[in-house]
């Protein structure tokens, strides 16, 4: 599908267009995303600081099972525009910490359509939404937050590899623009030089149990998490794809175990996708004021990059 095919006025016709969700941070919830997460800590107690970056198991969309999509996504059209291309893919985000959150809040998501723009890559037409929201307790807003969301047509060709775009990446602008990304990625990081060692770093392995667990947190239906026959059969990846909002997650574990401050921002871009079942590394090298961080998946190409200023 091309451009021309797509009403992007109709589309854009969504923007302003805003919903508001209520949740409530609760013990079980917290507990459980501890647990997720390898952490032996107490069980968590009402009125605790919920950790930065724990926000994203809130406010999950809810769905009656009639109303899912094949992909498992709720159907479009209710809050989100009616994108008519079949893949939608986490692209990034920008997070503002005004405040904390704590267990036990009850909390306020006010959310709004921000812009609806397209773009014409090699592989076809690409819808980018950006929703951006406000999140509130009881003290006031304590995160606001702007998220990118990716719309692309059905895989072609063999399996998608790591240049290829999922809910956990997808190529950068300039990569789109120019078609370069799908015919050199793999190329590029078997010649690049291996980077130089991150002050912070970390090394793990995701694996189909993290990714289900993760999934069913957040009560996140989206197949290509849990789902191997689909996500290797119909959208053609290689093996199960890792949460975008998980590996960003483990960023901010990463900030918390070594840089001893808050994080006042962070903005991330989600680049390539990464895998079950193949190492990726958390890296973070502190500079004033703040922290440049990625992860890189198991050929050593940055699959998120993040930008973080701490708090005064």
């Amino acid at each position: 599908m091309s451009t021309a095919d797509i009403d992007i006025a109709s589309l854009r016709s969504w923007i302003g267009r805003t919903e508001t969700q209520w949740d409530h941070i609760t013990v079980p919830a917290v507990h459980r995303l501890a647990a997720l997460l390898d952490r032996d800590d107490p069980m968590p107690r009402e009125g605790d600081v919920l950790p930065q970056g724990w926000h994203s198991i809130l406010f999950p969309r809810v769905a009656r099972q009639s109303q899912l999509a094949e992909d498992g996504h709720p159907r479009r059209g209710d809050f989100l525009p009616p994108v008519p291309l079949p893949r939608r893919m986490f692209a990034g985000r920008r997070t503002v910490f005004h405040g904390s959150l704590r267990v036990g809040d009850q909390v306020t998501r006010e959310s709004a359509i921000a812009s609806v723009e397209h773009k014409q890559g090699r592989s076809g037409a690409m819808i980018f939404v950006t929703v951006r929201s406000e999140i509130s307790a009881g003290r006031g807003v304590a995160v606001t937050e702007e998220q990118d969301i990716v719309y692309r047509g059905p895989p072609s060709g063999g399996p998608a590899g790591p240049s290829s775009g999922s809910s956990a990446g997808v190529p950068d602008e300039a990569a789109v623009a120019t078609g370069a990304a799908a015919a050199t990625g793999a190329a590029a990081r078997n010649a690049a030089p291996a980077p130089p060692a991150a002050v912070w770093s970390r090394t793990c392995i995701p694996d189909e149990t993290m990714l289900f667990r993760y999934s069913a947190l957040t009560f996140n239906a989206h197949r290509i998490h849990y789902d191997v026959p689909y996500a290797t059969g119909v959208e053609r990846y290689p093996a199960l794809v890792v949460n975008g909002g998980l590996a960003t997650l483990m960023l901010y574990e990463l900030l918390r175990t070594h840089a001893g401050a808050a994080v006042a921002r962070m903005s991330s871009r989600n680049l390539r996708p990464l895998f079950a079942g193949q190492p990726m590394r958390l890296e973070a090298d502190p500079l004033e004021g703040g922290a440049r961080c990625r992860v890189l998946d198991a050929g050593a190409a940055v699959a998120i990059a993040a930008e973080v200023s701490w708090s005064a």
